[in-house]
């Protein structure tokens, strides 16, 4: 109960936390489209980097990389999927083979390198950072909105933003409690409730919003606000969580989830290459997403 309320609040306080940021972002010049792949984006993250940091603090670090990697898979799969199955398919009317894609592919080829020794060093983690600086740099010198169409920039907006702050920190803190307390009772593996379960809730924003996108035939927000996730989710959870302590990388982890997404994101590149995903590929994508979740529960009662 206590895992399912804090989840709801979490995900609610990111929403309200996104549509603050969205409103000062067009108020101070920011266009549209590099709010939907940056503050949407990185905002609609926002429930994997707190439940990230406060399982390092709860001594439960093995949650961090179990859901950077789940959340990633469940963005491409079940959020392209299900958008391109109820949007009947997604046109794209911009280039991301230009920096976008290839940094989600360094991006995940990047984090399997680092893990796959099971150790990040603090090197590691500055080429993170500084990965995502470079990617945000590129996004921001895009055009910017005509001064004449800016909103009013209202002092609620930045409180509003605070709240919802400080709401994402503590009902992460209580998801993982809760979270914790599944896998005692149930006997699974936090690692595979965190690919799976945790890592669906924590994506429940990427998928919200990209509906919501896509309804507007918005297109291009609903593709950008997953790349975005997905990068800011490796190089900014990742990263920033791995400053609060050691990291603790699961077998299970290291040996079918995060090869599974490394293989994703490059087929999610090629089915990109078209600036197009079909209905029937959409349908494609929400199989893979079964064919993990089966997978995860194979891995998953501990012996």
């Amino acid at each position: 109960m206590i895992f399912v309320v804090s989840l709801a609040v979490l995900i609610k306080a990111s929403d309200v936390f996104v549509e603050s940021a969205e409103k000062i972002g067009l108020a101070l010049g920011v266009s549209p489209f590099i709010i939907g792949v940056t503050i949407v984006a990185f905002g609609t993250s926002l429930p994997e980097l707190a439940t990230s940091i406060a399982s390092v603090q709860m001594g439960s670090s093995e949650i961090v990389v179990a859901n950077v990697v789940g959340s990633n898979i469940t963005n491409i799969l079940l959020v392209v999927g299900v958008v391109a199955v109820v949007g009947k398919g997604i046109d794209l009317n911009y280039n991301i083979m230009n920096i976008d894609m290839p940094m989600l592919i360094a991006s995940a080829l990047l984090m399997w390198f680092t893990i796959s020794d099971g150790h990040l060093d603090l090197f590691e983690v500055s080429l993170y950072l500084i990965s995502l600086v470079i990617f945000l740099t590129h996004s921001i010198k895009k055009k910017r909105v005509k001064d004449e169409n800016r909103p009013d920039l209202k002092p609620m907006s930045f409180l509003l933003l605070i709240i919802a702050g400080v709401l994402i920190y503590f009902s992460a803190v209580y998801v993982i409690q809760g979270l914790k307390g599944i896998a005692e009772i149930a006997n699974i593996d936090k690692a595979i409730i965190s690919t799976g379960a945790l890592a669906l809730g924590t994506s429940l924003p990427e998928l919200v919003v990209s509906l919501a996108a896509i309804k507007r035939n918005n297109h291009s927000i609903a593709i950008g606000n997953v790349l975005g996730s997905n990068i800011f989710n490796t190089y900014g959870v990742l990263g920033v969580s791995s400053l609060f302590g050691n990291l603790v990388f699961p077998a299970s982890v290291l040996t079918f989830s995060a090869p599974f997404m490394i293989g994703l994101t490059v087929m999610f590149a090629f089915v990109m290459l078209t600036k197009q995903v079909s209905r029937w590929e959409g349908y494609i994508l929400l199989i893979f997403y079964a064919f993990f979740i089966y997978n995860l529960a194979k891995f998953g009662i501990v012996a």
